[in-house]
């Protein structure tokens, strides 16, 4: 049992206040899954090769400042810094293949949670109510937001093993479920030389769905090769720069619900997440049907 949370704010004034929107329903899927939880948030894309890095250390002394330091003597050029916790994000000139690789050769100690010139991300372990306050999420500002409580059941407790997981560019996708065959779909992949970071059936269906958008599909073309490709029961929350997109398996299994004013689109796993949302009772509230593609765009 898990716990999904998704915001899409249609209006400059809630985009400023995003994060004071967002933390109440992820603590409150904290009773589905106290385990860990993450939070990927979009803004405005940076400019031109600008590219936004998200990156976790297992530590809490870590000198962020000197990473910085390494990355700008090997790379070039200025790169901003800002640090919360066991997180940073940076902001470089430099392409996220180029970037990864560096990280992956040099920097063994950390994990690149995400890439792109809009999302930025956070995970960690332990109840979604301190990791929100640890890294103040109320204060978080964006367009929109994908948010993950997790209850392990088939792989171990890490920020590396928590949602909402990333590959590529500024896509995320946070789950619900389980799935049957992921290791079917890795070993496809792994064929194509796209590597795994983990053993969570998530990261199957993420670099999945990710592959075909790389090779021309629409994140909806993709889903729907995702319906006869991924077996068992899922409600996936997806974000791209621009979208936010849900879909449930054919059977249903996994509960979802959407609350949608003139102003904003909020989903959860459970309607009590979204009942302090400004209107909630005046707004279209539905349980999405099985094998139907609901996207919003910002």
């Amino acid at each position: 049992m898990c716990g999904i949370v998704g915001f899409l704010a249609k209006t400059p004034e809630l985009r400023a206040n995003l994060g004071e929107f967002v933390v109440p329903m992820l603590t409150c899927m904290g009773d589905r899954g106290p385990d860990s939880a993450g939070l990927a948030v979009f803004e405005s894309p940076t400019p031109g090769l600008l590219r936004r890095y998200s990156l976790f250390v297992p530590r809490s002394d870590y000198n962020w400042n000197d990473l910085r330091g390494r990355l700008m003597a090997h790379f070039g050029g200025e790169i901003d810094l800002v640090a919360r916790e066991r997180h940073a994000l940076f902001t470089a000139a430099v392409d996220a293949a180029t970037f990864r690789r560096h990280i992956e050769s040099h920097e063994p100690e950390l994990h690149l949670l995400s890439a792109g010139r809009s999302i930025s991300m956070f995970k960690d372990e332990g109840h979604p109510k301190d990791i929100s306050a640890s890294y103040g999420f109320t204060k978080l500002t964006g367009t929109h937001s994908v948010g993950h409580t997790r209850m392990a059941t088939e792989s171990a407790v890490s920020p590396a093993h928590a949602h909402p997981f990333t590959a590529g560019e500024d896509f995320c996708l946070v789950h619900n479920g389980s799935l049957s065959n992921p290791y079917s779909i890795r070993r496809k992949l792994e064929k194509k030389g796209i590597r795994f970071e983990t053993d969570n059936d998530t990261e199957a269906a993420c670099r999945f769905l990710e592959w075909r958008m790389r090779e021309g599909n629409t994140l909806e073309e993709a889903l729907r090769q995702g319906f006869e490709e991924l077996d068992g029961f899922f409600t996936l929350l997806m974000a791209t720069a621009n979208k936010l997109v849900l879909v449930r398996d054919p059977f249903a299994c996994k509960p979802a619900v959407v609350a949608e004013t003139d102003d904003y689109v909020a989903i959860s796993s459970e309607y009590r997440a979204l009942a302090h949302l400004p209107n909630a009772r005046q707004a279209n509230i539905f349980e999405p049907v099985p094998e139907q593609i609901y996207s919003w765009t910002v």
